[in-house]
Parts: structure tokens; C-alpha cells; sequence
């Protein structure tokens, strides 16, 4: 048996209060790092109570410690981005991993898609990735570990999906191009590409469309949050030491033909 054994590691997830980000951050804790869970703190206070609530599942597993903590910064904004790397670190004292996961969708034909709509999707998904990236690379750790959520739309192409599938595309090529930078400290930079998840975002996706989307899946099931956790525990680990500059696509076996 060969462990996956993150103790005395310090994870930062963005956009972990639900979905995707929520699993994540879950899965590293129960490897045994330390968890800073990120939100953007919405008007309306929901994200936060659910990122409170993910904490509170966390500590609810490990009383003793208390290793994890909910930390607000909207990643479109470089001030609160670094805010919120500060924070971590004044918790926790050191950051090995960053698993950039906060995302949106606007989805649009191009013909009816605003600027605005263009604009909010590339701010948050490649620009924020950016913004993590940018304010975390010169304190993580040496053998630390960036974990970028890329997705197969980059690839397929997805009708009403512009802003979406270019900012997917970006976050593959920061990818490679941080992976060169950050080697020489032997920090490994990797993005994982997701097929349709049976999260909130996935369940927004018309009835008929998923029902033809999931004929093009070879294992002939949407993937569950914890099949892309666990690509991105691999990731985190020392397991991947030698794996850097990849966008691993975790869809089922669907790709483009």
C-alpha cells in the first residue's frame, strides 16, 4: 500500500465553498494538509456560510488540529489576492500547494454575448488563475505543487462557450509556461481538465444537451467531484514529482475526434 500522506503540508483551494473546489479542499485535508479555504464574498453572505460550513466539516474530523480556515478575496482583484496569500501563511506559516478552481460560466452565442459577459469570464478564470499564481509562486515552498482547473471545452469547443473555452485554452498555456519558470525550484505546474461534473454548475446545462453529451462518454457517466479531487491529490503529491507542464483531461475517455 502506498499512501497519499500530505502531513505538515499547507494547501490554498480557490473558490472552495462548493462544487468542485469544496471536494478538493475536502480530499487534500483528508491527506492531511492543512486548508485554506478560499470564497468570494458575495453580497449576500451565501459564500461565506458555505465556506464556514466547510471548515466546520473539517474540523468536525479533526478536532485536535483545526487545520483549516476560510479566507475571502475575489481572485479578479491582485490586492485581495494577496491579502488572502498573506493570510494563509500567517495561519499556517508556509504554502506547498495552490489549486486554482474559481470559476464561472456566462454562456452566450457569440452573436448574443455582451462584453460584459466576455470580460467576467476571462477576469475570473484566466486572469485570477494569473493573479494566484503571480502572488503565491514567490512564497511557496520549493517542491511545491500549483494545480490549475483547466476543462475539455478548451479542447471541444462547446456551442455558446467563447469566453469559456478561451479562458480554459489560457489557463493550459499559463500552465506550461509557469511550469518552466518555477522549475528550477522544482515546483511542479499541471492544470486538470474536467468533463461535464455532477456539480451546481454542471446541473445548469439543458437537460437535452447533457443527455447528448453523455452519449460521447465512453464510461457512460458524468464524473463526481471526487474523480477530479483525487486526479488533483495525485497532483499535490510526491507521487508527481516528475510530472510538470500537463493538462490532464479527466472526462470519461471523451475527447475531441
Amino acid at each position: 500500500m502506498i499512501p497519499i500522506d500530505l502531513s505538515g503540508t499547507v494547501a490554498l483551494v480557490t473558490g472552495a465553498s462548493q462544487g468542485l473546489g469544496e471536494a478538493t479542499a475536502l480530499m487534500l485535508h483528508r491527506a492531511g494538509a492543512s486548508v485554506a479555504v478560499n470564497f468570494w464574498d458575495d453580497p449576500a453572505g451565501a459564500n461565506r456560510l458555505r465556506a464556514e460550513a466547510v471548515v466546520a466539516r473539517m474540523d468536525a474530523q479533526d478536532l485536535s488540529a483545526r487545520r483549516a480556515v476560510a479566507i475571502p478575496a475575489d481572485v479578479r482583484r491582485p490586492a485581495e489576492v494577496a491579502a488572502m496569500v498573506a493570510a494563509a501563511i500567517a495561519r499556517f506559516g508556509r504554502l506547498d500547494i495552490v489549486v486554482n478552481n474559481a470559476g464561472i460560466l456566462r454562456d452566450r452565442t457569440l452573436k448574443n454575448m455582451s462584453d460584459d459577459e466576455w470580460q467576467a469570464v476571462i477576469d475570473t478564470n484566466l486572469t485570477g488563475v494569473f493573479n494566484v499564481c503571480k502572488a503565491a509562486a514567490p512564497v511557496l515552498a520549493d517542491g511545491g505543487r500549483i494545480v490549475n482547473l483547466a476543462s475539455i471545452a478548451a479542447s471541444l469547443g462547446f456551442f455558446g462557450q467563447a469566453n469559456y473555452a478561451a479562458a480554459k485554452a489560457g489557463v493550459g498555456g499559463l500552465t506550461r509556461v509557469l511550469a518552466r519558470e518555477l522549475a528550477k525550484r522544482a515546483i511542479t505546474v499541471n492544470a486538470v481538465a474536467p468533463g461535464v461534473v455532477l456539480t451546481d454548475m454542471g446541473a445548469t446545462i439543458p437537460e437535452a444537451e447533457r443527455a447528448r453529451m453523455l452519449a460521447q462518454v465512453p464510461l457512460a457517466r458524468f464524473g463526481e467531484p471526487d474523480d477530479i479531487a483525487g486526479v488533483i491529490l495525485f497532483l499535490c503529491s510526491r507521487l508527481s514529482g516528475y510530472i510538470t507542464g500537463q493538462t490532464i483531461h479527466v472526462s470519461g475517455g471523451w475527447y475531441p475526434t
